[in-house]
């Protein structure tokens, strides 16, 4: 269980209580905080390694799912810090990939429910869903959702460059090159107004669907 984290010792314990009623075991990648959410998380029993300057998201999920790998891990699961993912739907993300004989099942909060999600956010998930369709070729309902669990074979395909939050679209490019079998599951997010202060505003995704965009241009 992977979940990068940068300043969220007012819920990383919560987040690591509930994680740890089922035996999962807990990889805090603590990216550059100036908190303590490192503290809290090691003193919850989560394993916690650190970035001593924040380098974004991508950059603390590669250094989860490589230190995970190294660790013999047969899958991997990315779960975010800031309370909006629901233990609950983990289970049903592994039974999926062994069910379809995937590599790869990506939580759909549109397959599944979006509580309090902002009419402009819905708006342009559902952009940024549809340009990585046209760019990928996969055919999914939800394009930045971190909840997520792969084999290992499935994560050893993943070398993330995209630091900060467009690495959700570069893992999906990387899925569509590798050829494996994915499958999207039905997950809960909750927004809360914690969860939306810490999360992508809907300026951020602007500017992530104007990086992709150039990046197609430019490669």
């Amino acid at each position: 269980m992977i979940v990068p984290a940068c300043n969220e010792a007012r819920v990383i314990a919560g987040v690591i209580s509930e994680l740890r009623r089922d035996p999962h075991r807990i990889v805090v990648v603590d990216d550059g905080s100036s908190d303590a959410t490192a503290e809290v998380a090691a003193e919850c029993g989560a394993l916690v390694l650190r970035h001593p300057i924040n380098l974004g998201q991508g950059a603390a999920l590669q250094t989860g799912i490589e230190f995970a790998l190294s660790r013999g891990a047969e899958f991997v699961v990315t779960f975010d810090a800031d309370g909006q993912h629901r233990t609950a739907d983990i289970a049903g993300l592994i039974d999926a990939l062994e069910a379809h004989r995937a590599d790869f099942a990506l939580g759909s909060r549109f397959l599944g429910s979006a509580v309090n999600m902002p009419a402009l956010r819905r708006m342009l998930l559902r952009a940024a869903t549809l340009f990585t369709r046209l760019t990928t070729g996969l055919a999914l309902t939800d394009s930045h959702n971190g909840l997520r669990a792969m084999t290992r074979r499935g994560a050893l395909r993943i070398r993330l460059r995209q630091n900060r939050m467009a690495h959700a679209s570069e893992i999906l490019g990387q899925i569509a090159v590798s050829g494996l079998n994915f499958v999207e599951v039905p997950v809960t997010i909750e927004y809360s107004r914690y969860s939306l202060g810490k999360g992508q505003r809907s300026g951020d995704l602007l500017i992530i669907l104007l990086d992709l965009f150039a990046r197609r241009l430019h490669p």
